[in-house]
């Protein structure tokens, strides 16, 4: 085979290689919003096989994090940074006080910027859901017990610091519904079939979404309440 024939097959190939990339990427880009990595989060949108990629950009950058939070319903009022503590180790920057959500809270919710955006996307995608397919009534208000606090993880003397000490995480007792009834984590993780069911989809539904998630199933600790949190260790348990 001459030289001129060898270019020649060569030039095929990489344009046909060249054309299967463009073709490639022209489908991933046409894909929705949470099935694509090169696209921002949408927390309007489902959860999808790229919403966590999309999650920890987020979480990484406060403006594309204030941005995705006023493309959507949610309703946020900044909250003044924060340092304290011995050596100003607590505190936060860029986080938000939530004035509007998918679904209401027993209390003020003060936390970092990428939770509220991971709360909303629960709400809406996990605990209605989840209330719809085992309970009798829907999910009226979200039972609060804690966001921002300047302390290490179980409040010890001594050891790393909370995701709480950041206003990083919240922790969540249980969920009120319409007919008065609370399904509480304490009660209902061993307790009603629905209820905890429910509870455990609940649950295994935030591990698609935040990035530490603590249950009953953890420790003791948590036997009344869920830890969901925005921090750097990937926990689903």
């Amino acid at each position: 085979m001459d030289a001129a024939k060898r270019w020649l097959i060569w030039f095929a190939v990489l344009a046909a290689l060249a054309f299967a990339a463009w073709r490639g990427i022209e489908w991933v880009w046409a894909l929705p919003s949470e099935r694509s990595p090169f696209r921002s989060l949408d927390i309007e949108r489902p959860i999808g096989w790229a919403t966590a990629m999309q999650f920890d950009r987020v979480r990484g950058d406060s403006a594309l994090c204030r941005e995705t939070l006023a493309a959507s319903a949610v309703q946020v009022e900044p909250i003044e940074d924060r340092r304290e503590g011995a050596e100003g180790q607590c505190g936060f920057a860029d986080a938000v006080s939530v004035t509007q959500s998918g679904l209401p809270y027993s209390g003020a919710v003060r936390v970092s910027c990428p939770l509220a955006a991971a709360l909303y996307v629960w709400e809406r995608e996990v605990v209605i859901p989840a209330a719809a397919e085992w309970l009798e009534s829907p999910v009226a208000r979200i039972e609060m017990i804690g966001t921002y606090a300047c302390r290490n993880v179980y409040g010890r003397s001594e050891g790393r610091l909370s995701e709480h000490a950041s206003a990083n995480a919240i922790d969540i007792s249980g969920f009120r519904l319409e007919n008065g009834r609370v399904v509480s984590v304490l009660r209902g993780w061993d307790g009603p079939e629905a209820d905890a069911a429910f509870l455990r989809q609940v649950r295994n539904g935030g591990c698609d979404v935040f990035q530490g998630v603590l249950s009953p199933d953890y420790n003791q600790a948590h036997s009344d309440h869920f830890h969901l949190d925005m921090g750097p260790f990937d926990i689903c348990r």
